[in-house]
Parts: C-alpha cells; sequence; structure tokens
C-alpha cells in the first residue's frame, strides 16, 4: 500500500500543490494528469523519495519511506521521462547495470531477450549514442521485463515508442497490476490503459491563489 498524506510542494514563490493525499493498493494504476509545470514529474520525485515535501509524508507498508529506505527502494522501480543511460555502453550493458543497481543480477542471455522484446533485437549492442530516442527508451523500459519491484513510477513511459511499442508497454502494465503490482504514471498520449476501471486520476494544477 502507498499513502499519500497531506503533501506539499513549494517551487520558488509557488505553491504547488498542499493537501494532497492519496492511497494505492495492489493491482491498482494513478494517472497523474496536469499540464507541464503543474508539478507531475516533482509528485513522482517525491514519492521516490528522491525530493523532500515541505510538508507531509509518503508511507509504504504504513511507514514513511524517509524510515525505511533500503525496503523502500528494493520495492520500487521509477522511470524517469529522461532515458538515463550511457553512451559508451550497449543496451545490454546499461540493461545489466540498472539492474544491478536496483538489486538484480541479471545475465548476459536474460538482457538480450528483454531488449528483444522491446523491440530492439539487432540493435542490443550498440553503443547506445547511436540509438534514436525511441530506442534508447526501450532499453530503459526493459527494467520493467526483469523487475520484482511492486511498485513502478513511470514519467512519460510512452513517449518517442511507436504504436506496437506502446501496445506492447500497456500490455506489461496490465501483466503488472494483475499480479498485484502498483503503478503511478504519466502521459501525454491516449492510451486505453488510463481508462480502464482499476485507474484512479489525479490532477494537478497551478494553484496561483497559493503563492508564498
Amino acid at each position: 500500500m502507498l499513502e499519500v498524506i497531506d503533501l506539499e510542494c513549494i517551487r520558488g514563490d509557488r505553491r504547488l500543490f498542499s493537501g494532497l493525499g492519496f492511497t494505492l493498493g495492489p493491482g491498482e494504476l494513478l494517472h497523474l494528469q496536469g499540464h507541464n509545470g503543474s508539478g507531475k514529474t516533482t509528485l513522482m520525485r517525491m514519492l521516490c523519495g528522491l525530493i523532500a515535501p515541505a510538508a507531509g509524508e509518503v508511507r509504504w507498508q504504513g511507514e514513511n519511506i524517509r524510515h525505511a529506505r533500503e525496503t523502500f527502494h528494493r520495492d520500487l522501480l521509477y522511470a524517469g521521462h529522461k532515458s538515463a543511460i550511457k553512451g559508451d555502453l550497449t543496451g545490454v550493458e546499461n540493461l545489466r547495470i540498472a539492474c544491478r543497481l536496483a538489486g538484480i543480477t541479471v545475465d548476459e542471455r536474460h538482457a538480450w531477450d528483454a531488449l528483444e522484446r522491446m523491440g530492439l533485437r539487432g540493435h542490443e549492442d550498440l553503443p547506445a549514442r547511436v540509438l534514436s530516442q525511441g530506442q534508447k527508451k526501450r532499453v530503459t523500459l526493459a527494467r520493467l521485463l526483469l523487475s520484482r519491484a511492486p511498485l513502478w513510477v513511470l514519467d512519460e513511459p510512452f513517449t518517442a515508442l511507436d504504436r506496437a511499442a506502446v501496445a506492447f508497454l500497456e500490455d506489461v502494465i496490465r501483466r503488472h497490476l494483475a499480479d498485484g503490482g502498483l503503478v503511478v504514471l504519466t502521459t501525454h498520449q491516449a492510451v486505453s490503459l488510463t481508462d480502464e476501471a482499476h485507474v484512479k486520476t489525479l490532477k494537478l494544477g497551478w494553484k496561483r491563489e497559493g503563492d508564498v
């Protein structure tokens, strides 16, 4: 269970949100909505413990994530809107390193298989710097196929993907939810996944009256 209690975010002289709260349980997806600058990425980074809120707290399995960092980070997979991969390393190398940092040992064969399933067949051993934005995105998202983390926080996961890759990723997320996983995501693209019954919606927006 993920719980957000009275969360507040202040950026510069603006209060992006305050008193924000929600719960997310196994098999549920939260779709964050809002225009650019409304605080979606900031909120996601708060949920991951990468930014401290001005007030409020985030709890995982009933405990404040600041007090259970090791357990929480083991249970979390965060994929930001940037690829965050090393240009001099191949897709296979990038994927294996990302998994190792998450505490998962992945051999080369399984890394190749995950990248092929994500649509990178024939590009797995190329330096990431020569890959297109969509191919780099696939390297990042291949982590989902190998992850054991129950909580996925995905910032614009469908960006730069073609229609087939979008459909495949939607199915990956659906399977994760069916297995009792939890997902928080943002997307500017219209995808059928966000219209399904298990999806919760949270819309963020500027609060000009809340200037501080």
